[in-house]
């Protein structure tokens, strides 16, 4: 199981980077990339790996998560730079979807790294606390403190200076309204991942993976 949830994880990564480009509304209170919708899965699957195979193979997961991102960037900018074919009349679209700016990309992957080792750091000390009680606690206070800090550092990075201070104020806050909201819908699936798990491993603990 370890493998589909490390599959999902980096896969759910790269595609958030590519639909980053779109933004869409929530009525008139916020405008928002497309991008949040995927990147909050992202949380409950490192969450599910703590519970289920323990804290050294959820920092393996973001290491991965990391690499992989860079290596998707290297790859991306190679085929960005590669001379277009003559019946290729995409070539300014290609680049406007997958190209992003440096300084957003260098935002996403800072906040990247900070923000999903923090969860997986708040989850496994609550876990040592509780044991095997009280999942929802440390599955919530996990994430919702990890995209405090993912939010926070990428709409700084990549937008500081950009923006007014005050439109700054209101992407944080909006962003992470939308991420506490949907921390919360989606906390059965993680006691739904958590349940399947254990039943197909036979245990009711962490599986040691070391």
């Amino acid at each position: 199981m370890i493998l589909y949830l490390n599959g999902a994880f980096v896969g759910l990564l790269i595609l958030a980077n590519v639909v980053a480009v779109k933004l869409f509304s929530i009525g008139n209170y916020a405008v928002l990339p497309a991008a949040v919708i995927v990147f909050v899965f992202t949380y409950p699957i490192i969450d599910v790996i703590v519970e289920v195979y323990g804290k050294k193979q959820a920092q393996r997961t973001v290491k991965a998560g990391l690499i992989t991102q860079i290596l998707a960037l290297v790859f991306i900018s190679a085929a960005i730079a590669l001379p277009s074919a003559p019946v290729f009349s995409q070539q300014e679209s290609f680049e406007t979807i997958l190209g992003g700016s440096f300084r957003v990309i260098v935002a996403s992957l800072i906040s990247y790294a900070i923000s999903q080792n923090l969860d997986v750091l708040v989850f496994n000390k609550l876990k040592t606390r509780h044991g095997q009680k009280k999942l929802w606690l440390r599955n919530n206070a996990s994430i919702m403190l990890s995209q405090l800090a993912d939010t926070a550092i990428f709409i700084g990075i990549a937008f500081y200076g950009v923006v007014p201070a005050a439109v700054l104020g209101t992407m944080i806050i909006t962003q992470y309204i939308f991420k506490f909201f949907a921390a919360i819908a989606i906390t059965p699936l993680v006691y739904l991942l958590v349940g399947i798990i254990r039943k197909k491993e036979g245990t009711d603990g962490a599986v040691a993976l070391d």
